[in-house]
């Protein structure tokens, strides 16, 4: 059973909605309060949180009238109460603050802290069944099976707000689950398109950062580069929407204006399209079941000419083969694919790889953990957690190795 609603049955609110955004300093947090910034008079803000940036939060709970500030660092909790002086914002730090922030009784929640660090906080959204907005890779990557289960149980309401997901969210509301034959994820491709294999492996990280379409942070651009954050959209889209890997196809699509696609039994096929805007699928979930005045630019076909199709190349693009093995594996093997990755990018960025053992160091991790028979069903949190961390280290053992490899 899903968590997510498949169809967007009207139901307009004229009270004003209070939100929570879990990541408030970050890309996403900082499209989400464009959008609240836009529209005051329909939103009141429970509570913010940061990871370290401390001016720039306490800078939103004054402009927002934030009702609590949560901090990430526990060291910080004196520097964020000295920037809230003055106002009636309760302020907070460290992991529970962070979790306290998301159990607020906040209508709206927005789950935009990156990494494993977002779960529990996530996940204390979900026990109190709030309308959660997902932009967390981790909690269905790492822990997607318990995690939509958990939603389901407590009556949570989850929207997709990845551009991708949301795109097949709105498109599956055009007939009913019995009826699809699969759903279509776009990828821009990234940089590297185009690329020789012995090019992409010796690309340099500013050749990685330079990503066609959007604007993004420095780790999900790095991981579009290598179409591993594509095949953590796979995943993402297997546990949000109940799907089987044979239910889900990856498209190329260089100018990234189809964001998804469905294809139902009659054979039609319905788009979602879009200016490649952030803003655009968080204003989709803002708004739900109503839709909001967006910001992002008009699309125009007219000017664009043409949309172009291709295949993905598996052989140029391991990463995303990768993610469709870990999701058949299913028993955790998901979380190790996360893990290793992040391993993998936290060392091409310190220049200690190349950009072709991002994925050879995945896949190793794999490897290693499915022949030591690690693999086991996720239950908790805290299973979840402790395989992210276990594989982690697995990962960092096995570098030296890979580094050395040629590909």
């Amino acid at each position: 059973m899903s968590a997510v609603p498949l169809r967007n049955n009207k139901a307009t609110e004229s009270a004003v909605r209070s939100v929570t955004v879990l990541g408030a300093t970050g890309s996403i947090g900082d499209s989400t309060m464009d959008l609240l910034r836009a529209s005051r008079d329909r939103y009141q803000v429970e509570a913010l949180t940061g990871n370290t940036n401390v001016e720039g939060l306490a800078k939103l709970a004054r402009e927002f009238g934030a009702r609590f500030a949560a901090v990430a660092d526990p060291d910080r909790l004196g520097e964020l109460k000295a920037a809230l002086a003055g106002t009636s914002t309760e302020c907070g730090a460290g992991e529970s603050a962070i979790i306290e922030a998301a159990a607020r009784p906040a209508d709206w929640v927005m789950a935009a802290v990156s990494g494993a660090a977002g779960l529990k906080p996530a996940l204390a959204a979900v026990d109190r069944g709030a309308t959660v907005a997902l932009a967390n890779k981790e909690c269905l990557v790492c822990a997607g099976d318990f995690f939509m289960q958990r939603a389901f149980k407590a009556g949570a309401c989850i929207l997709p707000a990845d551009s991708e997901h949301n795109a097949l969210f709105q498109a599956l509301a055009s007939g009913n689950r019995e009826e699809l034959v699969r759903v279509i994820i776009t990828a821009s491709g990234g940089p590297f398109r185009t690329w020789a294999v012995a090019d992409i492996e010796q690309a340099t990280l500013a050749q990685a950062l330079k990503h066609p379409n959007w604007s993004m942070g420095q780790k999900i651009t790095i991981d579009s580069a290598s179409m591993m954050n594509k095949g953590l959209e796979v995943i993402e889209a297997s546990y949000l929407f109940a799907l089987t890997p044979d239910e889900i196809d990856v498209l190329v699509h260089p100018q990234s204006i189809i964001h998804g696609m469905v294809e139902f039994s009659d054979r039609s096929v319905v788009a979602q399209l879009g200016a490649p805007d952030m803003r655009t699928p968080i204003a989709h979930c803002l708004g739900w079941p109503d839709r909001i005045v967006g910001p992002a630019a008009k699309l125009d076909l007219a000017k664009i000419g043409q949309l172009t199709f291709e295949a993905p190349d598996f052989d140029r693009f391991p990463a995303l083969r990768l993610a469709y093995d870990a999701l058949r594996t299913g028993r955790g093997a998901t979380t190790v694919y996360n893990a290793a990755n992040e391993v993998a990018v936290a060392a091409f960025i310190a220049g200690k790889i190349k950009f072709g053992a991002i994925a050879r160091l995945v896949e190793a991790t794999m490897n290693d953990w499915i022949r030591s028979g690690n693999l086991a069903p996720l239950s908790s949190a805290d299973d979840a957690i402790s395989v992210d961390h276990n594989a982690r280290n697995k990962a960092a053992s096995l570098l030296p190795q890979i580094a050395l490899k040629a590909s």
